[in-house]
């Protein structure tokens, strides 16, 4: 017994003098190894008598259970004691905050054209691009929009010289492509873009703003077509189960003309503040592309017919979001465009 109290207190002063990790485990190997002190022991047995032998026997294994527990103990200190002295040799502070990256993020604006954009491409539109700068001839005259009209006086018009303007609306990019065209069907295109009209900036008026319109000509369109695209696109910009109304309106490139208003997703159509109790918003116009338009470019209109629609980008972002003032969308404030990252 003398001789395995002498063993374990060696092995526990070996153990608690040691100094790192490899020389712990150095100590674990000779001294609970096959050739190890311990081990040794159990040789002893075969001198003792058979009494004496389960005592012993048990003697030893409890000397070996509390070297191995002696062992995982110091591996712990020692372990600690390593990280630490890594972390300091790496000089890195992990209680330091991290870099944080400020990233913009896509404008309200642009989240909503590339929705209504990709909406579109996937029922087989192809987008099309016009210039600012446009000519009166494809903003007006194609447009079936008389020189004596008063949309081309100077209080609704930004006039370059009598030839050139700032485009009123993207209809100019609908002309373009009748005429690029060429008479060929079918025609399925969308407009996004800007445009600009002599107004006063207030909270519901912008003398500058972004449309997107939608022009389908082909044989056999008619206004129940223009409908199941405008419901559509009621249900995917503001939800599923959206009505949509038609109400007699006037255009001068479209007849028959419709203003069209979508149920309030607010409400659901029962009336609240958003709709001002009517149950309904008018969100854009509409109609039956003018035989006149589809004429003058080059299209025979007793064959073919078409619809074409415009939805304001501006009114759909703030009935979407619920923004109450279109001013907001042009004065760059970064505190109203970074609640808009979760919508990218």
């Amino acid at each position: 017994m003398e001789k395995v109290q002498q063993v374990q207190a060696q092995a526990l002063e070996d153990i608690q003098a040691c100094q790192d990790l490899q020389q712990l485990q150095q100590i674990r190997i000779t001294t609970l190894g096959k050739k190890g002190p311990i081990q040794s022991l159990m040789t002893m047995m075969k001198d003792l008598s058979p009494e004496e032998k389960p005592t012993f026997g048990q003697e030893v294994n409890e000397c070996k259970k509390a070297v191995a527990a002696a062992i995982e103990e110091k591996m712990a200190v020692l372990e600690k004691i390593a990280m630490n002295q890594k972390l300091q040799e790496e000089k890195i502070d992990i209680t330091l905050p991290g870099v944080s990256f400020r990233t913009g993020t896509l404008h309200p604006l642009t989240l909503i054209s590339q929705e209504i954009e990709d909406l579109f491409i996937g029922m087989g539109y192809t987008v099309a691009e016009g210039p600012e700068v446009e000519l009166d001839f494809y903003n007006f005259e194609r447009a079936n929009i008389p020189a004596d009209h008063p949309a081309r006086d100077m209080q609704d018009t930004f006039y370059i010289n009598p030839k050139e303007l700032l485009r009123t609306h993207t209809t100019a990019i609908q002309m373009r492509e009748l005429e690029k065209a060429q008479g060929q069907l079918p025609i399925k295109v969308i407009c996004p873009g800007k445009v600009y009209r002599r107004d006063d900036d207030d909270a519901t008026h912008s003398h500058q703003f972004m449309q997107a319109e939608g022009l389908v000509v082909d044989k056999n369109i008619t206004l129940t077509d223009l409908k199941g695209t405008l419901q559509f696109l009621a249900d995917r910009m503001f939800g599923k189960g959206r009505q949509i109304r038609f109400r007699p309106s006037y255009f001068q490139f479209t007849e028959p003309s419709v203003e069209v208003d979508v149920s309030c997703h607010i409400c659901g159509g029962k009336g609240c503040p958003v709709c001002k109790g009517t149950g309904w918003i008018e969100v854009l116009g509409a109609g039956m592309v003018h035989p006149n338009v589809l004429e003058m470019a080059g299209f025979d209109s007793t064959q073919c017919s078409g619809f074409a629609f415009g939805v304001g980008i501006e009114r759909v972002a703030m009935l979407k979001y619920g923004v109450d003032d279109i001013r907001n969308f042009y004065i760059n404030d970064t505190r109203f465009l970074k609640m808009f990252d979760r919508f990218d």
